[in-house]
C-alpha cells in the first residue's frame, strides 16, 4: 500500500506542476517578470534574456499540496513534515523577495548578500528552535557505522551551516536549463530511498513530491528553457535538502548525495581565492558549469553530464548507508 502512495505522490505532483505551467508562465510573461542575465555570464546566455522566471512558484505549489494530502490521508502530519513545510516555503519567500527585486527593478543581484544571509539565518535558527524543543537528537550519525557523535549545543551550528549552506550550494547549480532540475530530482529521490528505509514515511512522502515537482518543471524547464525557477525555488530546494538530511540523521551523507552541488560551490571558492592571491583564474569562469561551456561543450552536454555524476553520488549514498 504505501508504495503505491510514493508512486501516486510523485504522479500527483507532476500533474499539479505539468498543469500549473501552461498558466503561469503566460501570467508571468505579461506580467514582464522575465531573467536579467549577467553581462560577465557566456555570451550564449544573453539571448535567455527575458525568459519567465520565478516558475519555482508552481514548484512550491505543487510540493505544498502534494505532501499535506498524501501525508495526512497515508500517513501522519508530524513535527517533521511542518518542519520540512517551513523550511521549504520560507526559503521560498526569501527567494520570492530576490527575484521580486530583480525583475521589478531590473537588476540581476536582487537582494544583497547580507540582506540574504540575515533572512537564511533566522530562518535556520527558528527551525533549530522548533527542531530542539521537539526532543530530535543533536548527535551526529558516522555513514555506514553504527556510531554517532552527540554535538549537544554545538549542533546549532551545524544546522545553521547545512541551511545556509545547501540553500546557498543548490542556488549556485541553477544555472543552465534543466540541470539544477534534474540534479535535485536525482538528490530527493536518493533521500526518499533512505527515509524510506528507516520508516520515515512522512519524510519520504515529502521527498517524492519534490521529486513530482521538479519533474513535472523540467519538461517546461529542458533546453531551450520556457521557463525559470529562479531563486524563489533553487534557494527553497536548498534548504529542502539540508533539512531532509537534518531530519534523518543524514548529514555527513548530503555532501555525497548533494555531490554536483557541493563540486559547484567548490568551484566558485576555489576560483575566489585564486583570483585573489594569485590574479589568476583556475576556470574559465564559475559555477563550474559555465567552464565547460566555455571550453566547448554544448549546453545539453553539460547538463546530462552533470544529471549523470549527480546519479553516481546518489547511488554511492544510499549504498554506504543501506548496503555496508
Amino acid at each position: 500500500m504505501l508504495e503505491q502512495v510514493i508512486v501516486f505522490a510523485i504522479v500527483l505532483s507532476f500533474i499539479i506542476t505539468v498543469i500549473l505551467s501552461p498558466i503561469f508562465i503566460p501570467f508571468l510573461r505579461r506580467l514582464k517578470f522575465g531573467q536579467s542575465i549577467r553581462e560577465e555570464g557566456p555570451k550564449s546566455h544573453q539571448k535567455k534574456s527575458g525568459t519567465p522566471t520565478m516558475g519555482g512558484i508552481m514548484i512550491l505549489l505543487s510540493i505544498i499540496v502534494t505532501t499535506l494530502w498524501m501525508t495526512k490521508k497515508f500517513a501522519s502530519l508530524s513535527v517533521e513534515t511542518y518542519l520540512l513545510l517551513f523550511v521549504t516555503i520560507c526559503y521560498g519567500v526569501l527567494g520570492f523577495l530576490d527575484d521580486m527585486i530583480k525583475v521589478v527593478m531590473k537588476r540581476n543581484l536582487g537582494l544583497t548578500s547580507k540582506q540574504k544571509l540575515i533572512g537564511q539565518l533566522v530562518i535556520a535558527l527558528v527551525f533549530f528552535f522548533v527542531y530542539e524543543r521537539s526532543g530530535f537528537s543533536t548527535a551526529l550519525h558516522i555513514p555506514g557505522t553504527d556510531l554517532s557523535i552527540n554535538l549537544g549545543w554545538g549542533y546549532v551550528l551545524l544546522l545553521i551551516f547545512m541551511l545556509v549552506g545547501g540553500s546557498n550550494a543548490v542556488n549556485l547549480t541553477d544555472g543552465l536549463d534543466g540541470l539544477l532540475a534534474g540534479t535535485a530530482a536525482i538528490a530527493f529521490g536518493a533521500y526518499a530511498v533512505l527515509a524510506w528505509n528507516q520508516g520515515q514515511y512522512d519524510v519520504a512522502i515529502f521527498c517524492v513530491s519534490v521529486v513530482g515537482a521538479v519533474l513535472g518543471f523540467l519538461v517546461f524547464n529542458a533546453h531551450p528553457a520556457k521557463v525559470f525557477m529562479g531563486d524563489t525555488g533553487s534557494l527553497a530546494l536548498g534548504g529542502a535538502i539540508a533539512a531532509v538530511a537534518i531530519l534523518t540523521k543524514l548529514e555527513i551523507l548530503l555532501v555525497i548525495i548533494g555531490g554536483v552541488f557541493v563540486i559547484e560551490t567548490l568551484s566558485v571558492i576555489i576560483q575566489v581565492i585564486s583570483f585573489k592571491t594569485t590574479g589568476k583564474r583556475v576556470f574559465r569562469m564559475s559555477p563550474l558549469h559555465h567552464h565547460y561551456e566555455l571550453i566547448g561543450w554544448s549546453e545539453w552536454r553539460v547538463v546530462v553530464t552533470f544529471w549523470a555524476v549527480g546519479l553516481l553520488f546518489a547511488m554511492l549514498g544510499i549504498y554506504i548507508e543501506v548496503w555496508i
